[in-house]
């Protein structure tokens, strides 16, 4: 989830070529307005969005009992990480491609071989 689509193209075809299935969303107001079916395995969402950032989303799911393992990007240095909130990982962007997929294997209990 970014609110930027060429961040968005870019994810969802690195995470394609190594056969994750990928919903991407704009913001976290169009996530929430469309939730899938099932809920992912992983949310991958940018700090940084308006009129809800990724550690409020994050907030907003695990106070309504959704608990989703969250990886929340930023171009903003440590900012994630100063505010309360369990995300599994706080990446930097311009996101390192074997660093997001260390990330996401993390969050899925390390059961996926990234490498």
């Amino acid at each position: 989830m970014d609110d930027d689509p060429a961040v968005l193209k870019a994810l969802s075809r690195l995470l394609r070529s190594h056969a994750f299935r990928v919903r991407t969303y704009g913001s976290a107001l169009e996530f929430l307005a469309a939730p899938p079916a099932d809920l992912p395995d992983c949310l991958i969402v940018d700090f940084q969005m308006p009129e809800m950032n990724g550690l409020e989303l994050q907030q907003h799911l695990e106070s309504n009992g959704v608990a989703v393992p969250t990886i929340l990007i930023t171009a903003h240095g440590d900012v994630a990480l100063r505010h309360r909130g369990e995300p599994v990982a706080s990446l930097r962007k311009p996101l390192q491609e074997q660093v997001l997929l260390d990330a996401i294997n993390g969050a899925l209990g390390g059961s996926r071989n990234t490498k």
